[in-house]
């Protein structure tokens, strides 16, 4: 009532008008300085990389993918046509699913290929050991996969491992492919170092290295089969 009494209705609507525009002008005021505080907090480098992503945008996107890819260098390898087939043939035989298969046969491929042993092989001596169980154990301790004896090879488990590394899927298929790979060099054949793998030396008739060459070659059958599919 006081006010409207001392100044005109005009003058009020125009002192309305520029409080309004004042309480704008430092709402912005006040946003523009937050923005520069955080701007001088994220540093020189966070602003020159944002105004590079701004003036470069094809640049940002070509770093990020060549991000995303990273990963796909350190994939598993790859099986290659011949353990394909040998895995979809164990898979149903022994009924173990692809996936948990997949390492296991990714690492005989690979260890086969650095001791110039056939993977098939390796794989043939697992089905007869262990039936793909990776957790077996005999009455006379040996573990795993393919049935290594702890206490006869903890020298060839990696520095940092322990004797439950035996019980590891792909660090028993790597110790076992080496032992396999010194009975067969020391034995001058595949059969007679089969054998002594096995602790049957003695044995006339060879009638584990038969099992075991029984099995690589069902397994040759399978992936002869795939590839002529």
């Amino acid at each position: 009532m006081f006010a409207t009494t001392i100044f005109p209705p005009a003058m009020l609507r125009v002192s309305s008008a520029l409080y309004v525009l004042a309480q704008k002008f430092l709402m912005v005021a006040g946003l523009v300085f937050v923005v520069g505080l955080i701007g001088l907090q994220a540093g020189h480098a966070g602003l020159t990389d944002g105004l590079r992503a701004l003036l470069s945008p094809n640049e940002a996107v070509v770093a990020e993918d060549e991000a995303v890819e990273e990963p796909a260098a350190e994939m598993a390898v790859s099986l290659n046509p011949r353990m394909r087939g040998a895995l979809d043939y164990v898979s149903r035989r022994y009924r173990v699913s692809t996936e948990a298969l997949q390492p296991i046969f990714a690492t005989a491929q690979a260890v086969g290929r650095e001791l110039h042993l056939d993977p098939l092989l390796i794989i043939a001596v697992i089905g007869v050991e262990s039936g793909f169980n990776p957790f077996s154990q005999s009455v006379v301790g040996a573990q795993g996969l393919m049935q290594v004896m702890p206490r006869f090879h903890m020298d060839k488990l990696p520095d940092e491992a322990d004797q439950a590394a035996f019980l590891d899927p792909v660090t028993n298929v790597q110790v076992g492919a080496r032992v396999l790979k010194e009975s067969i060099r020391r034995n001058g054949g595949v059969e007679r170092g089969l054998q002594q793998f096995a602790g049957a030396s003695n044995d006339p008739d060879r009638r584990y290295s038969s099992k075991v060459l029984a099995e690589k070659q069902r397994l040759e059958q399978a992936a002869l089969r795939l590839r002529t599919t």
